[in-house]
């Protein structure tokens, strides 16, 4: 158990941040860094980190995600750690996160934002 009372898990670290392909940027930077803090302040074990390039609403098409949905399918994580909502699918698509977050919940992987602000409330999407 963690101090938070968390058991150790494989998790997946997901960063949809930089705008363009193959340019890591500050963004991405930031968002890996939260993310390994977060997981190590709880205990989690970073399985793997994806990540995407920025742009495409629809999570379903980019690469990265499809990753993501392939670890969670096959049990190998049982949360997906993301900075923030919007890294998932933008506010004009939020029903796709909301899709997305659900189908996630039926594989038994939760979302957890690495966010300050958010993690500090205990938020998890689905």
């Amino acid at each position: 158990m963690t101090p938070h009372g968390e058991t150790a898990s494989p998790v997946v670290l997901y960063v949809c941040a930089d705008r363009a392909r193959g340019a890591t940027g500050g963004a991405t930077e930031r968002a890996q860094e939260e993310g390994r803090a977060f997981a190590r302040e709880r205990g989690l074990t970073i399985a793997e980190v994806v990540t995407d390039t920025f742009g495409e609403p629809d999570p379903a098409q980019r690469r990265g995600w499809r990753r993501v949905r392939q670890l969670a399918k096959t049990g190998d994580v049982t949360a997906v750690l993301v900075r923030w909502p919007s890294a998932i699918a933008p506010e004009s698509a939020r029903e796709l996160r909301h899709r997305e977050a659900a189908w996630l919940q039926d594989q038994g992987v939760h979302v957890r934002y690495t966010w300050a602000p958010l993690s500090s409330k205990g938020c998890e999407a689905g």
